[in-house]
């Protein structure tokens, strides 16, 4: 990732428009904002709030870096691992490394750069 053309500045995320992108169960309801022109092009950064039940409609490829800010969530690998992040912790991973699926019991909120 290479930064460039962004210049400072402040997002409150509660006045970013919010999106609803339905799940194989639930909902996530992102907030994204683009910032940037680098060489991938824009950085894409998102809120991203799954509902309790929430499964992935399909397995990722995307690159991310993932925080989780509340709940819990469970990102399930194509080779069969699983890994359960709580509020706290994050995972990266590259573009088109490890295919990748994210669930929830309980719900969770992210934050996500890719």
């Amino acid at each position: 990732m290479h930064l460039t053309d962004i210049p400072f500045g402040v997002t409150t995320w509660a006045d970013v428009p919010a999106t609803e992108h339905p799940g194989e169960r639930g909902v996530a309801v992102w907030r994204t904002r683009h910032f940037g022109a680098g060489p991938g092009g824009p950085v894409r950064v998102r809120m991203v709030e799954y509902s309790p039940g929430y499964l992935a409609d399909h397995w990722c490829e995307k690159g991310h870096i993932l925080l989780v800010l509340a709940g819990q969530l469970d990102t399930t690998l194509a080779d069969g691992r699983t890994f359960t992040l709580r509020p706290g912790e994050s995972y990266q991973v590259a573009d088109h490394a490890e295919p990748h699926r994210s669930s929830t019991d309980v719900g969770a909120t992210l934050f996500i750069v890719d």
